[in-house]
């Protein structure tokens, strides 16, 4: 795998959170400012309505609406990654080839949870989807979410075998499985880290960049992190690492992504609160993280 050629989709690329308005509807205008200013603030792509972006509680209708309204803010200036992926290959499909239409540039398909298939179940699911649409693919392994893991073997099978897969987001924490897929990957798969925390330590391995939750709330530093990995400049990048980790953590300490939702909050970019079965901070969340992003210099 050829590490030093520019990834296709860049290096930081945020999942962006989605926008609700007080009564939990989406809120198109925010969506479109938010994404506006992930690109100011030097994002090289975007990943719309992934698990950060609460895709679980947005329907079709929704989906479709928000793919739009991004597209149409920021479309041709970085590409935007349309997460689609679902637990039923067929429903995949179908969907996927109605959001193509709306002129996205690529797909993020997650690894299906609850029905828990064998690995050759996952092959022939992500094989399905990819040959039945015509942008590029990117996979997405998150176990901690999804029950089950896609071994790299698995991986590297869907990498050589199916043309338009392109890339995966590593979110395993493993990371003898993200160098096996990185030493065995064709030129041109990417992987990227699905875990902002371990974005040093992936990169040094040779990944592409990450995509990430904490980009939502500072691009810029993020972008400053994956560059200076990208340049080979591992001390400088580590000292970022080092002073945003606590940060990075603090988004997790609840299930994402309720903190970096009041992350933005905070910094006074509104996009509101999380659906149910999901809930908003606590007030002592909401007051901890407050302190966090002072000692970090994000508030």
């Amino acid at each position: 795998m050829n590490t030093t050629a520019k990834p296709r989709f860049g290096r930081m690329i945020p999942a962006m959170v989605t926008p609700f308005d007080e009564n939990l509807e989406l809120d198109l205008k925010q969506a479109r400012a938010l994404a506006r200013r992930l690109v100011e603030g030097g994002s090289d792509a975007l990943v719309i309505n992934g698990t950060t972006g609460e895709s679980p509680t947005v329907f079709y209708p929704q989906k479709m609406k928000l793919f739009q309204a991004v597209v149409e803010e920021v479309g041709g200036e970085i590409p935007i990654i349309a997460n689609v992926g679902d637990n039923c290959t067929a429903d995949t499909v179908d969907f996927a080839q109605d959001v193509q239409k709306l002129g996205v540039d690529a797909f993020m398909l997650v690894v299906p949870y609850y029905n828990k298939p064998p690995q050759e179940g996952l092959y022939q699911h992500f094989k399905t989807i990819a040959e039945s649409v015509d942008l590029p693919c990117i996979l997405y392994n998150i176990p901690g979410r999804c029950v089950i893991n896609m071994t790299a073997e698995t991986t590297l099978r869907l990498a050589h075998d199916v043309e338009n897969i392109v890339a995966i987001k590593e979110a395993s924490g493993n990371l003898e499985q993200v160098k096996a897929i990185i030493k065995d990957a064709p030129d041109g798969f990417d992987v990227y880290s699905g875990d902002d925390s371990l974005t040093y330590d992936m990169m040094k391995l040779g990944a592409a960049g990450v995509i990430s939750t904490a980009g939502n709330v500072i691009p810029k530093r993020m972008k400053e992190l994956t560059d200076l990995c990208a340049e080979g400049n591992y001390e400088k990048a580590k000292s970022v690492h080092d002073t945003l980790l606590p940060f990075m953590d603090e988004l997790f300490v609840t299930a994402n992504p309720i903190m970096v939702k009041e992350a933005l909050n905070l910094v006074g970019f509104s996009v509101g609160g999380v659906r149910l079965p999901l809930v908003n901070a606590t007030a002592e969340q909401s007051a901890h993280l407050a302190e966090v992003m002072k000692e970090v210099g994000v508030l």
